[in-house]
């Protein structure tokens, strides 16, 4: 899946599609396929299969409205992605030709393309080594801003009410498309760069709960979300997705953080107390007393003989 969306340059989201919606179904297809113990004609038919299940637009982000559909994708991506496994498992075809193709995902997906990175140093350099678990429920382009504002908080010891405003440079994606001062729904307000910074100086913003609907009428959260600026870098920041926020108090104190990466990223990855906190968090109070053991057990999925107790939990 990530070779696949390094091979697009971005020019599939940059024409309007969703890439977690577009690239999903073909991760998805690979790891149940593996599951499946597919062989490579079946693996090749999943693939295939999966091409044609690949779905998800961009407009919710456009609008301002309907930012539900956004977890829509990425649920549907991995459905997607198991159907297209199991229907190669029962002799079920798709083309061979489904990602370099004339009609295939990259020439119609995209604007631009290169078939080249799909196997380049294949088997030598891993792709997944890149990827990141996020630390806080929000958007990707969020995670380096609110990193940042903790950061402050920790050292300067100020607190949202003492803040008079924010600003957060950024690249030109995250100072468009995320620069939502104003979200009309809990799910455009995680993808809202001024809303995550907001709920952050009033909020735990690792812990979901602190995105619930109380937080999108939440009178400070909304005040200080109008006084959130989020710009250009200016010249731009070495690492993408990086974010240099400035913070001015009411008494006239200013104080700036730079995040290149936040915790979660190959650089500053979470170590295993710090995954067993977050995974204990999701769980809720409700299921602590089990949630323990469970993370235990999956950190050895491996050895597992049989792991349809997973989904039974």
């Amino acid at each position: 899946m990530y070779r696949i969306g390094r091979a697009t340059k971005h020019s599939n989201e940059r024409r309007g599609f969703h890439a977690p919606g577009t690239t999903g179904p073909f991760g998805a297809a690979v790891a149940a396929g593996k599951l499946l113990r597919l062989d490579a004609a079946a693996m090749t038919n999943a693939l295939g299969i999966a091409g044609s299940l690949a779905c998800g637009l961009m407009e919710f982000a456009r609008s301002g409205t309907g930012a539900m559909v956004k977890r829509l994708h990425l649920g549907r991506a991995a459905e997607s992605g198991v159907l297209a496994a199991s229907l190669a498992a029962d002799g079920f075809t798709g083309p061979d030709s489904v990602l370099e193709g004339e009609a295939g995902f990259l020439k119609v997906f995209c604007t631009e393309w290169d078939t080249a990175d799909l196997t380049h140093r294949l088997g030598s350099e891993f792709a997944t080594l890149n990827l990141c678990l996020k630390r806080f429920p929000v958007h990707m382009t969020a995670q380096t801003a609110v990193q940042a504002i903790l950061e402050l908080q920790a050292e300067h010891g100020f607190s949202g009410a003492q803040v008079d405003r924010v600003t957060v440079a950024d690249n030109e994606r995250m100072a468009t498309v995320n620069n939502i001062p104003d979200p009309t729904d809990i799910m455009m307000a995680q993808y809202s760069i001024p809303f995550c910074v907001a709920l952050a100086l009033f909020r735990d913003p690792r812990d979901p709960a602190s995105f619930d609907q109380s937080a999108l009428v939440d009178a400070d959260i909304r005040a200080t979300c109008r006084r959130v600026a989020v710009t250009v870098a200016d010249p731009p920041t070495k690492v993408a997705g990086a974010s240099i926020v400035t913070v001015l108090l009411r008494d006239g104190r200013s104080m700036t953080r730079e995040v290149e990466e936040f915790d979660g990223t190959p650089a500053r990855p979470l170590d295993r107390a710090e995954l067993r906190a977050k995974f204990m968090m999701l769980m809720g109070a409700p299921r602590a007393a089990e949630a323990g053991g469970v993370f235990a057990r999956l950190q050895n999925l491996e050895s597992e003989a049989d792991v349809r107790w997973v989904g039974a939990f």
